[in-house]
């Protein structure tokens, strides 16, 4: 069961050392990137914490938040790929789970699997920045669209499950993908190759927050994981919970957990 965050002990938060965000609805308040939420970040990172992005968001986002947000990586499209900007060198490191030309066999039956979706649930619409994605495949069902009901999004996964792909739910749309892997493989590869750290042996360091059913893996793997306080709505539809979850939500939920963070360290 959830605590509230004012219950996560001064020691286990003084412990974190690298933080870690879901980006729509934990970093967002109605689509928007709070004021809150960056300074957040930014605070995070002058204090010496590792501060990266978990996302399901496209590579084309992926590469400007590298290049431009207060973060040190991020693993974009549920775990396709991660992305780190070297300052010093002005270069980016670009990490896929697929090589290229496996990535484009997956397209191809991606774009088939889009016209069968569409075809059959009414409403549900490609995501639209789908274009800027390499290795997924994004139905919209309330980002661009008239919200859908809870069927015809558990019918959207059952599609994608059908034909053999991986799927998951997030606050805005339902991803597939052909791999076997996750938003939690990808930031472990993501650590290993860039944090130069082991992941599994420093769970109690981090701190993941996140808001959707996507992030069930995450919420599953840290101990201290952190719900921003929207991830209600979704409570018996999660595979996995977090230990805590803010008062506040999105972005303003994920400010408040920084600053709890951040109290720690400073006393």
């Amino acid at each position: 069961m959830m605590r509230p965050l004012a219950e996560f002990p001064h020691e286990a938060r003084r412990a974190v050392r690298y933080v870690l965000a879901d980006i729509d609805d934990t970093l967002t308040v109605d689509g928007r990137l709070t004021a809150d939420a960056y300074a957040a970040m930014e605070t995070v990172r002058a204090a010496g914490l590792t501060m990266a992005a978990i996302t399901g968001r496209p590579a084309g986002w992926c590469d400007l938040i590298a290049r431009q947000w207060p973060v040190d990586g991020v693993v974009g499209e549920n775990g396709a790929f991660y992305f780190s900007y070297d300052e010093a060198a002005k270069t980016m490191r670009r990490r896929y789970w697929k090589d290229g030309e496996e990535r484009a066999a997956d397209r191809q039956r991606l774009d088939r699997l889009a016209t069968q979706i569409l075809d059959a649930v009414p409403g549900a619409a490609l995501s639209a920045d789908q274009p800027y994605r390499e290795a997924d495949l994004a139905i919209d069902y309330c980002e661009d669209v008239a919200p859908l009901g809870d069927k015809a999004v558990a019918q959207i996964k059952r599609l994608f499950e059908a034909a053999g792909a991986h799927a998951k739910i997030s606050s805005i749309h339902v991803n597939g993908w052909f791999g076997d892997y996750d938003k939690l493989a990808m930031t472990r590869i993501l650590f290993r190759e860039v944090f130069a750290a082991d992941l599994d042996g420093l769970r109690e360091s981090v701190v993941f927050a996140g808001d959707s059913p996507n992030d069930a893996p995450m919420f599953e793997f840290f101990p201290n994981a952190v719900g921003v306080a929207n991830l209600a709505e979704f409570i018996g539809r999660i595979d996995a919970e977090p230990a805590w979850i803010t008062q506040a939500r999105g972005g303003h939920g994920f400010a408040e957990l920084a600053a709890a963070i951040l109290e720690a360290h400073a006393s």
